[in-house]
């Protein structure tokens, strides 16, 4: 994978736009399905339902028909965004995805590959290069703040740890992290 730019505004106004999108789809579907499967299967089960009403003195529970509402508007708006993901509007959203993915993999693999850093393994460095680059990438993105100095830190370590050795991030693939399982 390879790191590319992305202007912060762009990315931001678009995840957001998804965001309330995703909301307002999922409500509307879990209301609609709930309402739905309440309509169809409501009644069937419930065995001579006012009488039961009135003697308990509370209504027939929906919640089990209302909660496979919620499940199958998730679902559905899961499927909408597989689908969508490809679309030239998700093109920054999809990126971050899935460098967020990457990053994970690697942060599995962290103590492996940071130990092989140190004994001078030169994919364990690219990886962390990569690692680091991609992580200061996303928190510009995400205005967080509170871990950048953090992140500075590592990144000087590394840097020292480097030395005068050329280590380009473009050699990295998730290939590299096979060695670090």
């Amino acid at each position: 994978m390879k790191l590319k730019e992305i202007d912060k505004k762009t990315y931001r106004a678009k995840l957001n736009q998804v965001i309330v999108g995703f909301i307002i789809t999922l409500a509307i579907l879990a209301v609609t399905f709930g309402a739905i499967l309440i309509a169809l299967f409501g009644d069937i089960f419930a065995v001579d339902t006012v009488a039961t009403a009135l003697e308990q003195a509370e209504p027939a529970s929906n919640f089990r028909y209302n909660f496979l509402g919620v499940m199958l508007a998730l679902l559905s708006c899961g499927l909408i965004l597989q689908q969508l993901k490809h679309k030239p509007f998700f093109n920054e959203i999809y990126y971050i995805w899935q460098l967020k993915q990457v990053q994970n993999t690697i942060y599995r693999r962290l103590k492996k590959i940071k130990k092989a850093s140190v004994d001078g393994d030169i994919n364990a460095l690219i990886i962390l290069r990569f690692y680091y680059a991609s992580l200061e990438q996303l928190y510009t993105l995400d205005d967080n703040t509170l871990t950048m100095s953090s992140l500075k830190n590592d990144m000087t370590k590394l840097e020292q740890l480097i030395g005068e050795q050329e280590i380009d991030i473009s050699a990295f693939n998730q290939e590299l992290l096979t060695r670090y399982k």
